[in-house]
């Protein structure tokens, strides 16, 4: 099994990073990837509970965040500073996420095979 991470660092109300973000995590689980996804920045928000984005008119996908587990998808990291920054802690997530400061980060990006930034 190949080790691969897919990072994501843009607003989930822009474009739709994170969207795609989470379609490439699934294909990767799909064909038996060991595979991770980072937040970090403004994408610790797709994680945050409580959201309703059809009131802005964008499809509500963060639900199917949720569905990672079912996929055996259970590395999910969050920047521990852009929680800080947002005023979120874990507590405040979708999914079960381990927080992570900033060499966490570069020695989980060392460790992969393959890192795709979204």
């Amino acid at each position: 099994m190949i080790n691969v991470l897919v990072i994501s660092q843009s607003s989930p109300f822009d474009d739709l990073n994170i969207r795609d973000a989470l379609d490439m995590t699934l294909i990767f689980a799909a064909v038996d990837q060991n595979v991770s996804w980072l937040f970090s920045g403004p994408a610790v928000l797709a994680l945050k509970k409580h959201q309703h984005p059809s009131a802005i008119g964008i499809k509500d996908f963060f639900k199917n965040i949720k569905t990672l587990e079912i996929y055996d998808v259970e590395n999910i990291y969050v920047c521990e500073k852009s929680l800080f920054d947002y005023g979120l802690s874990k507590h405040d997530l979708l999914v079960p996420a381990k927080t992570l400061n900033f060499s966490e980060q570069q020695a989980l990006i060392r460790n992969q095979k393959h890192v795709v930034n979204i």
